[in-house]
């Protein structure tokens, strides 16, 4: 199959271009999926951000430093608010009275241009770079998709790059790793063109495909980023890596691995959720990658498609 989702308005190609973790845990009532937040020390990425504010940003934004967790909204010519779908905000953890919206995280529901599943079993990284990412790096030894989280990519462009160099695919995670259902139009072209510019600023590239934070997906959040010309990417297996990182631990690496072994024995395809933030699940994406061995894919070539909208080098 190849998915190639034209962008609106090819508008967007001309710009080269205090923080709250959130820990998510789910939790499977009737076939819908909530989830419950654990909320983390905040950080001031903007002020740890390396990556200079180019002067093409800052004449389109009128700013000169990068921003915090809630950056502003810049209005876009070629994005209409009044054509968004109107389903309300609602906050993590609580789920529509239908599947009108085409929710993922509420009853994994799939829409037509979503990137869901692969031919082999292969691995995606959330919420980096980090400075645990080049570990993993030297440990594939096969091509993988990094989804990254904007304020991540301006404080680590070194690692970021050397993910681009290794001839990895990048994609886009929200500037700030907000559940994007619960924001509203604005807040949440902000969360994208954002993280957007913080990709092109790095990599000098604008990236073709993003994953919701907690899966967090509508059909509104799905209209905003297809004016981007972004298409979502979810998943078919978690490992839930992140939970070695609770306190006290509700996973180990050892069960971690033996998903991996059940899933691989019965002979099944599809993307596999990770995570490269932290030094103990680039431990276990090492170990993943050497049980599922060399034959993975990036999610474009999963689905027979690009792996950027524009590049600039």
């Amino acid at each position: 199959m190849r998915f190639n989702f034209t962008p609106l308005s090819l508008a967007f190609c001309i710009f080269k271009g205090r923080f709250t973790l959130a820990a998510p845990a789910e939790l499977e009532t009737q076939g819908a999926t909530t989830h419950h937040f654990t909320e983390l020390s905040s950080v001031n990425i903007s002020m740890m951000a390396t990556t200079p504010m180019p002067k093409w940003l800052s004449d389109v934004t009128g700013l000169k430093e990068w921003p915090g967790a809630d950056p502003p909204y810049i209005p876009l010519d070629f994005i209409d608010l009044k054509a968004i779908p109107n389903f309300p905000p609602r906050p993590a953890g609580t789920c529509p009275p239908d599947r009108s919206s085409c929710s993922f995280d509420c009853f994994k529901c799939i829409s037509f241009d979503d990137a869901y599943t692969c031919p082999v079993l292969s691995q995606t990284f959330d919420d980096g770079p980090s400075a645990s990412t080049p570990k993993l790096l030297a440990g594939l030894d096969h091509k993988t998709t990094f989804f990254t989280v904007g304020m991540n990519v301006v404080r680590y462009p070194e690692i970021y790059n050397q993910i681009k160099q290794n001839g990895h695919l990048l994609g886009c995670h929200t500037w700030s790793h907000k559940f994007l259902p619960g924001l509203t139009n604005e807040q949440i072209v902000a969360q994208l063109e954002w993280s957007i510019w913080a990709m092109n600023a790095t990599g000098a590239h604008l990236p073709k495909w993003y994953r919701p934070p907690y899966g967090g997906v509508d059909d509104r959040v799905r209209q905003i980023a297809r004016a981007f010309g972004m298409q979502a990417v979810l998943w078919d297996y978690d490992t839930f890596d992140w939970k070695m990182e609770t306190s006290p631990p509700s996973k180990t690496a050892s069960q971690i691995f033996n998903d991996v072994k059940h899933w691989k024995a019965s002979g099944s395809t599809g993307l596999i959720l990770e995570h490269d933030a932290y030094a103990s699940t680039v431990d276990a994406g090492i170990e993943v990658s050497k049980i599922l061995g060399t034959s993975q894919m990036t999610v474009a070539e999963c689905v027979d498609s690009i792996d950027y909208i524009k590049t600039y080098d």
